[in-house]
């Protein structure tokens, strides 16, 4: 990277983030696309368990647009300041920066894949082990959310300028994967355990993907973040104890939810 462009980038960005309207006209049309599909998937679908019926291959292209339209909005402000170092060369660049982002979130799938086959199994056994799934998913979620790695990575995505200056390290024909995987995977570990939610809330609930990408974006972008961070922990803790009472809070676990195609998260 061009350490005057990183340079003249973050002097003019503080003391706000002032972002390039095209760079994020392009993102949020992007986004768009990615929800647009996504919504044509889950027409009808509702809660729908696991794998819902796709290979891996399937899945893992299903899973990266999903994350696509998810975490575009809340990564929009380090790839647009990131575009804006880039003084040659631009669309190669852009599509290999945006080339590494998603490739974190495309091998992220594979583990995905193996938790919706587990879901898979778990919604044709007896109703018990749904709970405890559930029980299971919503417990760790709001741990993380409390843990001091959860907030040294949120640190991370919420200072936009703090990565530049990391990305300023990268080198080479491949530095703009570089760091574009590297800024997934500052996201990967902030976010997956909300992320995992999705097992339980069911893959393709539509109604489920977009409170999470509200959540994701909420704690990145407002001054309140962190706190907000912490709120989520206690609705997912509390969650987990309401589920064992109530298992349709959980439809993607629950086979029953599933059968009447009603139940929402």
């Amino acid at each position: 990277m061009d350490r005057v462009a990183m340079d003249r980038v973050a002097t003019a960005s503080a003391p706000g983030l002032r972002w390039s309207w095209r760079q994020l006209l392009l993102l949020l049309l992007l986004a768009g696309a990615a929800w647009a599909w996504t919504v044509d998937q889950a027409g009808g679908i509702g809660a729908m368990p696991g794998t819902m019926g796709r290979d891996a291959a399937a899945f893992i292209v299903m899973w990266t647009l999903m994350m696509t339209a998810m975490m575009l909005p809340s990564a929009a402000p380090f790839a647009s300041m990131y575009s804006r170092t880039i003084v040659s060369n631009r669309l190669p660049r852009l599509l290999l920066f945006a080339g590494g982002y998603l490739l974190v979130w495309g091998a992220a799938g594979l583990p995905a894949f193996a938790l919706a086959r587990g879901v898979d199994e778990i919604v044709r056994a007896a109703p018990i082990v749904g709970t405890v799934a559930a029980v299971t998913i919503f417990a760790a979620c709001g741990v993380y959310q409390l843990t001091p790695f959860k907030y040294r990575c949120l640190a991370h995505c919420r200072s936009p300028i703090a990565q530049i200056y990391q990305a300023a390290s990268f080198q080479g024909a491949l530095r703009d994967l570089r760091a574009g995987a590297h800024n997934g995977l500052v996201c990967l570990s902030c976010c997956w355990s909300l992320m995992v939610l999705m097992a339980a809330f069911g893959f393709m609930n539509l109604w489920a993907m977009v409170g999470l990408a509200a959540v994701v974006a909420i704690e990145k972008l407002w001054s309140r973040g962190e706190a907000f961070g912490k709120v989520i922990a206690m609705v997912a803790l509390g969650l987990a104890v309401a589920v064992v009472w109530v298992p349709e809070l959980a439809p993607g676990l629950d086979a029953g939810s599933m059968i009447t195609g009603t139940a929402t998260p």
